[in-house]
């Protein structure tokens, strides 16, 4: 059966289990139902993002036949029209048998190398974002990195990895001819065409800087390259700091609500995730919205979508309609959202706390 866009289910069924082995039955797979969706029924500010996982990649024999089994797995997201697309971190090195040294593989963080290039390539072909985690070199440095490649294929910036393990900094293995220098706590939040996004690798996820860092430049995306999954320490950010995260591992891919929860996710039979998501969202408090609830659907409608995740005492509140803004919203029936009551308690705090209790 083919939806009115001639886009066929079974076709890319067949084909995405071709692109990724056997899967098992009672597999579900994610619906694609919605993969062609036609221009007039987008979100306000609505970003088309997919994660990409290494699970099934490794271990692999070399670093080419890394590269063209990721850029291959990276095509079977293209028919959803991604706007960017994240991969797990040192992708093209990590559980790789080819002896390699990190001083020879170490791309430019400003002018695309070997890797960045053929990443750039099926950016600009699809027209779409990158995250590209490779190893980058500056000034005599070597980096833990991830590179943001835009529509053109071009570097539009670059995260250092903040905190490395030890085993990074100091050299450990016969392929560690160099270590890896920590990159500067304050990094930029880089601009898109759709908004600002931030990213973090890995073992980052222990410390909360990093975060804390692009929650205040702004950041609404950000983008998560690992090894290790990172687990519900990442729902809690996403949640804390009202932001959309786009994990890409070693062992699974998922796509975060700012609420907190899981949109999306890799599987066994489908080793990719992928989600529409709307930037016009906020985090409310529940109180007084879980009053004002009735009074703003007899306003609004459907052209609101409104949320509420009991578990962590929030609202969220989305629009549907490119006319209304959240923040109007809030400030139409005196909401409160998340970050303003954190900020006006801790203001009370600084105000009235004992020097000495």
């Amino acid at each position: 059966m083919k939806n009115k866009n001639g886009f066929s289910r079974r076709n890319f069924i067949r084909q995405t289990s071709l692109g990724l082995g056997a899967g098992i039955a009672g597999v579900t797979i994610p619906s694609c139902d919605t993969a062609v969706q036609n221009e007039n029924s987008r979100l306000p500010r609505e970003v088309t993002v997919a994660g990409i996982d290494l699970r099934g990649l490794w271990p692999d024999t070399t670093r080419e036949s890394r590269i063209k089994r990721i850029l291959q797995r990276m095509e079977l997201v293209t028919g959803i029209k991604p706007d960017i697309i994240c991969l797990p971190e040192l992708f093209d090195t990590i559980w790789v048998s080819e002896q390699y040294k990190i001083s020879e593989v170490a791309e430019s963080e400003e002018i695309p190398g070997p890797v960045a290039q053929r990443i750039g390539e099926f950016a600009g072909k699809n027209n779409c974002y990158v995250v590209c985690p490779v190893y980058t070199k500056k000034g005599g440095y070597y980096f833990n990195s991830s590179l943001l490649i835009d529509r053109k294929g071009k570097i539009a910036g670059a995260y250092n990895k903040i905190h490395p393990v030890k085993t990074e900094i100091i050299p450990s293995g016969p392929t560690d001819d160099v270590g890896i220098t920590p990159g500067a706590l304050d990094q930029p939040a880089i601009e898109t065409d759709f908004g600002k996004v931030g990213m973090q690798i890995c073992y980052d996820a222990n410390w909360i800087d990093g975060w804390e860092n692009y929650k205040n430049k702004g950041a609404e995306i950000i983008l998560f390259p690992s090894a290790f999954p990172g687990g519900r320490i990442l729902n809690h950010y996403a949640e804390r700091f009202g932001c959309y995260i786009i994990s890409s591992t070693g062992q699974d891919a998922r796509i975060i609500d700012m609420s907190g929860n899981d949109i999306d996710s890799s599987s066994t039979f489908v080793r990719y995730s992928w989600a529409k998501i709307s930037l016009e969202k906020v985090n409310t408090c529940t109180w007084p919205t879980n009053e004002k609830i009735p009074e703003i659907f007899r306003k609004y409608g459907s052209r609101l979508e409104i949320k509420v995740r009991d578990n962590t005492s929030i609202i969220t509140i989305a629009s549907l309609d490119s006319g209304i803004k959240v923040k109007d919203i809030v400030s139409e029936f005196g909401l409160q959202t998340v970050d303003e009551n954190i900020r006006s308690s801790e203001e009370a705090q600084v105000k009235y706390r004992l020097k000495n209790d």
